[in-house]
């Protein structure tokens, strides 16, 4: 791939750790559950994307490997404490 082309896809890459780091306010301040188990999945996916990302600018495809794994991870996770706040009767 030409340098450019990486070199965008590192941008990209830098770009959506900053917004990763952005909702990880969100995780800190709530201010209830639901709002912090989007945010923890919008963190989870902006992880998946930057490691596709870098697999790509990088010419590592074990990378993407270790994406799809974490984003079955991500599902998994937000799906349990979705569950658990649910049981709990802290949504409805």
């Amino acid at each position: 791939m030409g340098l450019t082309l990486d070199t965008a896809l590192l941008g990209a890459a830098v770009a959506i750790v900053l917004f990763a780091v952005a909702l990880l306010y969100r995780v800190a301040r709530g201010p209830t559950m639901e709002d912090r188990v989007i945010a923890i999945n919008g963190v989870g996916t902006s992880t998946v994307v930057v490691l596709a990302l870098l697999a790509a600018a990088l010419d590592r495809p074990a990378f993407l490997d270790i994406a799809i794994v974490y984003a079955l991870l991500n599902f998994l996770a937000s799906v349990a404490i979705s569950k658990f706040i649910v049981e709990r009767g802290g949504v409805l």
